[in-house]
This record gives structure tokens, C-alpha cells and sequence, in this order.
């Protein structure tokens, strides 16, 4: 195993080699001239030229990109067009408390590890109710909650939970880890109810493919009971599935909720990647891109690891 997993984390480096080149050639080359860009439509030709020198557009095309690689290796981002900060700052915080990484956190691992719980379990049951009333309308109520935006959850929930009823707060932020949850709340709420239908949907087509093994049958023949075969069998089985779809989720979780974090004023790194967006703040995005690179390359490294450790019959070469 350590050898596969040393073997692949070398193969990491072309892949990010690759990445760097071409976010480099979209950002500083195909897109025209970033400093214009970053400058905005009214910029005059002083301030386009300050930002040029200022973030090395002025260097030749490939003393610029080996500055890029020089920032991804030191994680040193440079500084952002808007807001004059350090952007390792920006995404990691001057503290804990002020983490946006950590932030988002919050917000999302509560949110996910509550989804998670809740969906496999209605997925059993529905499992064991297959063809019933209750799993026709279940799927029926999971189709509907995909039919609907995001945006339609957020707006709706802080309407009438938020402003009509007054039960959870609308926006806002406190960084203290005590009451930084009263804001998390109701987001939280929406981040869950967004979930259900899509992964309720998912869990149940992985369990009903396991229902009818052979191993299922066998298991009955000898007189083991449904929670048993649910619990010990199926559930166990179908682990490949589930921790393919829950570790590909774990570079969102920390990247956060971007229009959530956005609506409800949390200083997450969703909220600063949609605030990067808006403003064309190509330092941020540039840097966020890589991020994102290399949390994905490296879940899957331990998507892979996992199913060698619940599925003995799955062997690393």
C-alpha cells in the first residue's frame, strides 16, 4: 500500500504541472490582458500599467509563469487586486476564529455528517419498503426537491423562517466558536434539505442493488434477521459506492457552500470565491483553482486507500 501510495503521490506532480500550465495560459494568455481586466473598464493607462508591474504582467511570458509555480510551491499567492491582502491569508485566516477554511467547515461538516445519517437511513427503510406506498412517495418528494434552484431554497427559507416567523437569524456572522451558531443554523437547515433528493436517491439504488445478491438470499436461508442482513451485509457491501460519493464531496465541504456562504454574509471560502468572481479578482482565482487542484487529487488518493481497507478483495498496484 505505501509504495502505491508513494507511486501515485509522484503522479501528482505532472497532473499539477499540467493544471498550472493551462490555468496559467487561460488567466495571463487566452483571456487578453489580465491587467486590463483586473483594472475595470474605466481604468486609465497609468493604473493599468501599475497593476502590470505590480504583479509582474510586464515579465516575459515564461519568467511569469515560473513566479506562478514559485507561489504554488511556497503556498505565497501574492496579494489580491481588491482588497491589497496576502490571499494565504485571505484563505487561511490570521487566526482559528477568522479561518474561512475553518469557517466554512462549520457550516459544512455539521450540514454533510447530518445528510449523511439521514439519507442512508431513509434509504434502508426504503430499501426494505421497495415497491410500497412510502417509497413511491418518498421518490416522489425527492424528484420534486430537485426541481427547485438552490436560490429557491435560500430565498424561501430566509423569508418565512428567517423574517415571518423570526426563528433563525437572516444574515450576519459572529466569529466566536459560541455563537457563530446561531447564523450557522438555518443554512444549515437549507444546506441539508438541498441534499435529500439527490442522495436519498443515490443510497437506495446502491442498497436495492445489494438486496439481490446472491449473498442476500444465502444470508436469509440461514435464518439471519432484516436488520442483520440490512446492517451487516448490505450496508458493509455497498461501502464502495458510498465512500466514493462521500470523499469526492470533501474538497466541496471545505471549499464551502458559494451561493449559501454569499446570501447568508459567511466569511467562508465560498463567500471569497464568490466575492473574487464579482470582482474579477484573477490573484484570488488563480490561486483557489490550484487549491482545488490539489484537494481533489489528493481525496482521490485516499478514495482509492479506503476501498482496500473495506473490501479486502480490492488490491493497490
Amino acid at each position: 500500500m505505501w509504495k502505491y501510495v508513494v507511486r501515485r503521490t509522484l503522479y501528482m506532480i505532472p497532473i499539477l504541472f499540467g493544471v498550472t500550465l493551462i490555468t496559467f495560459l487561460l488567466f495571463n494568455v487566452a483571456g487578453g490582458d489580465p491587467a486590463a481586466q483586473m483594472a475595470g473598464k474605466n481604468a486609465t493607462a497609468e493604473r493599468i500599467e501599475e497593476i502590470r508591474v505590480l504583479y509582474g504582467f510586464n515579465k516575459p511570458i515564461h519568467m511569469q509563469y515560473l513566479d506562478f509555480v514559485r507561489q504554488i510551491v511556497t503556498f505565497d499567492y501574492g496579494r489580491s487586486i481588491s482588497s491589497k491582502q496576502k490571499i494565504s491569508t485571505m484563505i487561511f485566516g490570521e487566526s482559528p476564529e477568522l479561518s474561512p477554511v475553518l469557517t466554512s467547515l462549520s457550516l459544512t461538516l455539521p450540514a454533510f455528517l447530518l445528510t449523511l445519517l439521514i439519507t442512508i437511513s431513509i434509504a434502508l427503510v426504503l430499501t426494505v419498503k421497495r415497491g410500497s406506498k412510502l417509497d413511491k412517495s418518498v421518490m416522489v418528494i425527492c424528484l420534486a426537491l430537485l426541481s427547485f434552484s438552490s436560490l429557491v431554497y435560500i430565498l424561501v427559507g430566509q423569508k418565512w423562517l428567517g423574517y415571518e416567523l423570526g426563528i433563525f437569524e437572516i444574515s450576519g456572522w459572529d466569529p466566536s466558536w459560541t455563537e457563530r451558531w446561531r447564523y450557522l443554523t438555518l443554512p444549515t437547515i437549507i444546506f441539508v434539505i438541498l441534499s435529500l433528493g439527490s442522495n436519498i436517491l443515490f443510497y437506495r439504488t446502491i442498497f436495492l442493488e445489494e438486496i439481490f445478491q446472491d449473498y442476500v438470499r444465502t444470508a436469509k436461508s440461514k435464518g439471519l434477521g432484516q436488520k442483520v442482513i440490512l446492517f451487516k451485509h448490505v450496508l458493509r457491501n455497498a461501502m464502495i459506492p458510498i465512500i466514493t460519493l462521500v470523499v469526492i464531496q470533501m474538497p466541496f465541504l471545505i471549499l464551502g457552500a458559494l451561493l449559501t456562504e454569499a446570501f447568508f454574509g459567511i466569511p467562508g471560502l465560498g463567500g471569497l470565491i464568490f466575492q473574487a468572481l464579482n470582482e474579477a479578482d484573477f490573484p484570488v482565482i488563480r490561486a483557489m483553482t490550484v487549491l482545488i487542484t490539489i484537494m481533489y487529487m489528493v481525496f482521490q488518493l485516499i478514495t482509492d486507500v479506503l476501498y482496500s481497507v473495506v473490501d479486502p478483495k480490492v488490491t493497490l498496484k
